[in-house]
């Protein structure tokens, strides 16, 4: 090793031990001033002496430009959404449920501080992070690796002699003092401040440039380790594992044993918490031992071991100007309050949710009222009461409509329901829109140029009416719509032509049949090899799968007895939609022990459809090039260091025109 190298590798080290002694440790052990020279050495450094980059090194967290966006990626481990209790009523059920599957009531729990912030999975391989994902929709989410590089309590590189891949997960926060600075430059500056650490922090690591990214006050709370080389006995060991690799993991965590202990520590902190440096909104209670957590599993959404329990939402009153009905893709009116605007939580409410006909009859609300308003879980708003005192005439009553107050049907009411519906399914606007959003939406097929704006111009131009009209749309007469020229048109062509190959689970879930979620669809297409099969199955066969329950398994009868819906499976079917499960067929293997690394923008496939092209041919995707990198799949927009060190490794570049080749 000569002289140069052996010095960038030396700062490189002093470097990350000084973010890790300040972030993680709390201890500044060197001046500002200091830094920064260690920090311009390594830079200069780095650039006369491009041989020895480093993606990882610590002069690339200030950041750099990214592209127009986000690529989604597939987490390793599916990210599951946490229970949600307010009563400890609720605690004991849960508990005893527990109980009851592991046939004893003497385990450990452990209890953490519930941060509010933006959910962010890290991949670590090797000592390196490969990179950060959001939550998403927990099987996938956006790739926001260059924003979190950022993040000076991120360590890019660790110890790996306790595990070598493994993904973490935790929030993204700012500090409140952090918080409050940040504002106080805002101001100076003549900038809108921001609203509430929470959302700030969560806004902050979408921005598209890094370099924004870098000046704002982002810090990382790790709290789950998820791996399959996974051997220790405990959740409290594995953040301590955490802490000892470098990670920022708060040490507010208490282990303890039964209920009475959880309630001390869920009490402590609802008296406690205003004096804590970050917000919280509750606290996660674990079940402790890594083997019971395996014993109890998970539902479809949310691990049976883990819950969180949430303190009370800010309740505060404000006035009921009106109420709205809105009419949603199923049919059912939803009435929706209008309020004077009320700060809580740290946003300004100006509208609340009545969920259903049956709340707003129990309410009995009136223009005028004053009403008591919180956030659902510190999110949603909803209208919880009224006071008494200070209410509106009785003459102003809000009655709830007898026809639909969109097309004027005869609103209609199972006695099963706790909502009306209007039955105009066809012709009533909001539910054909809303029914074409659902189809092109991100989860389903997820076409690019179709947003909910464009969707509603093309349906009152008399474009779209249902979802087959989108792959036979006149694109020359739309490009003369203003706002939608040539190029937009094009977009959009090859959006719709793109999703052809959506496979069947997607289209599936698509169809928006009532009751047939995302998970309903993946549990059916595990079932069924067609959509011709599924059409002729009776309501017993379809109750016998997984997660369909009868009223489900009826509304899916339903849903292909209508002539209709048959009608739109054939035309669905002529424009080339997949309805058939490819995926019990056998896959090539053209592109086995070869490993690819992808960047950029591409004209004829999206970045997952590459990864899924590499993928079911036998290929492994990498994030990183490394000399063991087979191909770098370069689109438009590559960056010039992948580009630097694919040369520099003579890693050969090539376009997807060349791995459609190389695949065939």
């Amino acid at each position: 090793m000569n002289e140069i190298e052996s010095r960038i590798l030396e700062l490189r080290e002093i470097i990350n031990k000084h973010n890790h002694n300040y972030y993680n440790l709390d201890k500044n052990l060197i001046s500002d001033f200091d830094y920064d020279k260690l920090l311009d050495e390594l830079i200069n450094l780095e650039s006369r002496y491009p041989e020895y980059f480093d993606e990882n090194s610590p002069s690339n967290r200030v950041g750099g430009g990214l592209s127009d966006k986000f690529n989604s990626e597939s987490h390793i481990y599916q990210m599951y959404s946490l229970d949600n209790t307010y009563s400890n009523e609720e605690l004991e059920s849960w508990y005893a449920r527990a109980s009851k599957i592991l046939d004893t009531d003497d385990f450990e729990f452990c209890c953490e501080l519930k941060y509010d912030g933006a959910s962010v999975n890290l991949l670590y391989e090797n000592g390196k992070l490969l990179r950060a994902l959001t939550r998403g929709d927990g099987t996938q989410g956006d790739n926001i690796t260059n924003n979190i590089k950022t993040i000076r309590s991120v360590p890019l590189n660790i110890d790996n002699s306790f595990l070598k891949k493994f993904e973490i997960r935790g929030e993204i926060i700012i500090l409140n003092d952090s918080f409050k600075q940040l504002n106080r430059k805002r101001e100076e500056l003549g900038e809108p401040i921001f609203k509430n650490p929470r959302n700030t922090a969560s806004g902050s690591i979408k921005l598209l440039d890094s370099n924004e990214v870098a000046r704002r006050p982002l810090q990382c709370f790790l709290y789950s380790i998820v791996s399959d080389e996974v051997k220790m006995k405990s959740h409290s060991e594995l953040l301590n594992i955490a802490r000892d690799m470098g990670f920022d993991v708060p040490k507010y965590e208490k282990v303890v044993d039964g209920l009475d202990g959880v309630k001390e520590y869920i009490n402590y902190w609802d008296k406690n918490r205003s004096s804590l440096p970050f917000e919280i909104d509750g606290i996660v209670i674990k079940v402790n031992y890594i083997d019971f957590q395996k014993k109890l599993g998970f539902t479809s959404k949310f691990p049976r071991w883990a819950i969180a329990y949430k303190y009370k939402a800010e309740n505060l009153v404000t006035k009921l100007n009106s109420i709205s009905f809105n009419v949603g893709r199923t049919g059912a009116i939803t009435p929706v309050a209008n309020l004077e605007p009320v700060l809580i939580s740290g946003s300004t409410v100006k509208r609340a949710s009545l969920h259903s006909f049956d709340q707003m009859m129990k309410l009995r609300l009136r223009v005028n009222d004053s009403v008591y308003v919180e956030k659902g879980g510190e999110i949603i708003p909803k209208i919880t009461g009224i006071d008494i005192e200070n209410r509106g005439s009785k003459y102003d009553e809000i009655k709830f409509p007898t026809n639909c107050p969109e097309c004027n049907s005869e609103l209609v009411k199972l006695d099963s329901e706790a909502n009306f519906f209007c039955p105009n399914v066809k012709d009533c606007s909001p539910q054909a829109i809303g029914r074409i959003q659902h189809f092109v939406s991100r989860k389903a097929m997820n076409i690019d140029g179709l947003g909910d704006e464009t969707i509603k111009l093309l349906y009152h131009k008399g474009y779209l009416k249902d979802i087959s009209d989108i792959f036979d749309l006149d694109y020359d007469s739309i490009s003369l719509i203003q706002g939608h020229a040539d190029k937009s048109a094009e977009n959009l062509k090859m959006g719709v032509e793109n999703s052809k190959s959506k496979p069947f689970q997607k289209v599936l879930y698509g169809l928006g049949i009532r009751y047939v979620g995302e998970s309903a669809s993946k549990k059916i297409i595990k079932k069924i090899k067609s959509i011709d099969e599924l059409m002729n199955m009776s309501i017993e066969s379809l109750s016998e799968i997984d997660e369909i329950g009868e009223k489900t398994a009826v509304s899916i009868k339903e849903f292909f007895q209508d002539e209709d819906n048959r009608d739109l499976i054939t035309r669905l079917k002529s424009a080339g939609l997949v309805f058939i499960d490819n995926s019990k067929t056998d896959i090539s293997s053209s592109l086995s022990n070869l490993t690819f690394v992808i960047s950029g923008v591409f004209e004829m496939h999206t970045r997952e459809e590459i990864k899924n092209l590499i993928e079911i041919n036998g290929g492994k995707i990498s994030t990183s090039i490394s000399s063991k990198t087979s191909y770098l799949v370069a689109g438009s927009n590559l960056g010039s260091t992948k580009y630097a060190k694919a040369n520099n490794l003579g890693v050969p570049i090539i376009n997807e025109v060349s791995l459609i080749d190389l695949i065939s």
